[in-house]
């Protein structure tokens, strides 16, 4: 396995600050640090994935290790064709859920169209789709229709499962993630505290995790996907924890020199 680090855009939602989506990426740079980009900024419903802004993200997250997260307004195939040139033109994988891929827990009166026109753009773009969140069985069915969908294990999704328990999301899912969301929670709500909450996942299964991963020959994108308090704080709690603790590989390694004097959050 080989693993690279990336952190969410979430982690600077619902701060009052004055960064700007360069300064987001000059800072996470200077922590040795990827973006996972949303399509949003929160609370806003204008999609940062368009065309026009194509320059703007290539300039920003130059030399940067790029992961997206999918519309998640049920986006029409040409918006997925939107997206999908995007991904390709940033070198990122794109990161979804069933509902976005057209795909309802039940029965498809029409089959799964939808998602195979997706899958094809997909594959004919060299874009990596990774797919997350929804009932376990599910997902299987859906990676074992479309054989180019990787998985994204979101640890706090599988942590709230009732049904299935959190080694089993590793076993069923860790031989074809490609992705994974690295998050926290009391097992309520999936309220994406930092890895390593006092009381939510265990040692056991965080161990776990690493071990099974270890396993395939996969490139992973370990994404930090965070937003309860300050970006500094959370980023480096979810540095101690997996690096300093859980001895997680391949820790980013800071450049200072990419470092905005104008803007450091603690």
């Amino acid at each position: 396995m080989q693993i690279s680090y990336v952190v969410s855009t979430m982690v600077f939602w619902g701060h009052e600050h004055p960064l700007s989506f360069e300064q987001e990426c000059q800072y996470l740079r200077s922590l040795g640090f990827g973006i996972e980009l949303w399509p949003n900024l929160n609370g806003q419903s204008e999609c940062r994935y368009q065309r026009r802004n194509w320059t703007r993200l290539a300039a920003a997250t130059r030399d940067m290790v790029v992961a997206m997260r999918s519309r998640s307004d049920r986006p029409t195939l040409e918006q997925w064709s939107e997206q999908i040139e995007g991904a390709k033109l940033l070198n990122a994988s794109i990161v979804t859920d069933l509902q976005n891929l057209g795909i309802s827990d039940g029965p498809a009166p029409d089959g799964n169209g939808f998602a195979a026109e997706v899958v094809k753009m997909a594959e004919q773009n060299d874009v990596k789709l990774c797919l997350e969140t929804g009932q376990l069985a599910m997902l299987k069915k859906t990676s074992e229709e479309f054989e180019s969908v990787w998985y994204c294990l979101d640890t706090g999704y599988a942590n709230l499962d009732s049904t299935y328990s959190f080694k089993q999301y590793v076993d069923d899912l860790a031989p074809r993630a490609a992705h994974l969301h690295l998050t926290d929670n009391y097992g309520q709500t999936d309220d994406h505290e930092p890895p390593g909450l006092q009381g939510g996942i265990s040692r056991q299964d965080w161990d776990y995790l690493l071990k099974v991963l270890s396993k395939y020959d996969n490139d992973v994108v370990g994404s930090f996907e965070m937003c309860p308090c300050m970006p500094g704080v959370m980023i480096r709690q979810a540095s101690e924890f997996l690096f300093d603790l859980l001895k997680w590989p391949n820790r980013p390694q800071k450049h200072p020199s990419y470092a905005d004097p104008i803007y450091s959050p603690i």
